[in-house]
C-alpha cells in the first residue's frame, strides 16, 4: 500500500487561485526555461500568440504592461506553475481565480484544455485592449456606506472589483469615476493604467464580441469545484461555468465573496500561484484562520519526494 504521510497537509482541504492583471512583473518565468516541459509550452505559445512570452517578460516592461501582452503571459506563467505543483502530486480541491486568473482555475479544472484557454485569453486581450474610452480606480481604507451611496447617485460608475473590506476598484466613465472620488472618503484612491471600464456595463460591446467565441468553445464539467468571479458559490456544470465567464467582462469581481465562501467549502489551506502574492494578501484581510501560502516561481514548489510504499 502507499503511504502518503511525507505530506503532512495531504488531508487538508486545500484551494488553488491565480492572480490576474496587475500581477505581472518584469522577469517573470524566467526561471522556468530550465526545465523541459514548461520549454514545450513557450513554444507552443509562441505558435498560438505568434510572439514570444519570454521575450516579453524578459526584457519589454512596456509590452508586459499593456492587456494585449499581459493577460496571454500570466495565463502561460501561471499554467506552468500549476502543472509543475500537479507533477509534484499535489492538487487542489477548488480553484478560483481573479478576473483573467479565472481562465487558469478553468484550465487547471480540466473545463478546457491549455491550448483552448490561451486562444480565448488571446482573443479576451485583444478585444479588452481595443476597448477605450473607461477609467478605473482603486480606493483603499473607504467608508463602504458613502461609497455606496455615491455610487447609486452617479450614473455610468459602478463597483468593479469588491477585493476586500478594505480595497475596492471602481470603474466607468473618467467624469463619473472621478466624481466618485471627489465625494468618497479614503485613505488612498489610486487611478489605474488600463485602457478601458473593465468589469463595467461600458464592456458591453467588447463583452458581445467575446460571448460568441466563448458560445462556440466547447467546456467540460470541472473535475474540481470553481468559484467564479460573478459568483462565488462553487461549481462544476460546464454550462454554468460558461454562463459565468460570459458575464465576467462586464460583471463584478466579487473577491472579497470568494475569500469569505472558501471556508464555508471546508478549505483550511489556500495556495496562490502566480507572480506577486496579491490575492493572498486579500484573503488574509477578508477571512481568517486559513493557511495562506505562494507558488511564485520555481524556488517555491515543494521539492519532489518519492512515495514510500509499505
Amino acid at each position: 500500500m502507499i503511504n502518503y504521510s511525507l505530506r503532512n497537509y495531504q488531508m487538508t482541504k486545500t484551494a488553488w487561485v491565480f492572480p490576474g492583471q496587475g500581477s505581472q512583473v518584469l522577469g517573470m518565468g524566467m526561471d522556468l526555461l530550465e526545465i523541459p516541459s514548461a520549454q514545450e509550452k513557450f513554444a507552443q505559445a509562441e505558435a498560438i500568440l505568434g510572439w514570444s512570452v519570454i521575450d516579453v517578460c524578459q526584457s519589454d516592461e512596456a509590452k508586459l504592461s499593456r492587456t494585449l501582452y499581459t493577460q496571454p503571459c500570466l495565463y502561460v506563467i501561471e499554467s506552468i506553475l500549476a502543472d509543475l505543483l500537479r507533477e509534484r502530486g499535489q492538487k487542489p480541491d477548488v480553484v478560483a481565480g481573479h478576473s483573467l486568473g479565472e481562465y487558469i482555475a478553468l484550465y487547471v479544472a480540466e473545463v478546457f484544455d491549455w491550448s483552448t484557454g490561451l486562444k480565448l485569453v488571446k482573443q479576451r486581450a485583444e478585444i479588452m485592449d481595443s476597448a477605450a474610452g473607461g477609467m478605473m480606480a482603486a480606493l483603499l481604507n473607504f467608508d463602504s456606506e458613502q461609497l455606496e451611496q455615491v455610487i447609486a447617485q452617479t450614473p455610468d460608475v459602478v463597483l468593479a472589483n469588491d477585493n476586500s473590506p478594505a480595497q475596492v476598484v471602481i470603474s466607468g466613465t473618467p467624469d463619473a469615476v472621478h466624481a466618485v472620488l471627489s465625494q468618497v472618503k479614503a485613505k488612498r484612491a489610486v487611478p489605474l493604467k488600463v485602457s478601458g471600464a473593465f468589469h463595467s456595463p461600458l464592456m458591453a460591446e467588447a463583452a458581445q464580441s467575446f460571448q460568441a467565441i466563448l458560445e462556440a468553445t466547447v467546456f467540460q464539467s470541472a473535475v474540481v469545484p470553481v468559484a467564479s468571479n460573478v459568483d462565488p458559490v462553487p461549481a462544476t456544470d460546464a454550462e454554468t461555468l460558461k454562463q459565468r465567464l460570459i458575464q465576467q467582462m462586464t460583471g463584478s469581481v466579487r473577491w472579497r465573496e470568494i475569500a469569505l465562501q472558501l471556508p464555508n467549502s471546508g478549505v483550511e489551506r489556500v495556495v496562490e500561484i502566480g507572480p506577486g502574492n496579491v490575492l493572498t494578501g486579500l484573503i488574509k484581510r477578508t477571512t481568517s484562520g486559513l493557511t495562506l501560502e505562494n507558488i511564485r516561481n520555481v524556488a517555491e514548489l515543494p521539492v519532489e519526494r518519492e512515495l514510500v510504499r509499505s
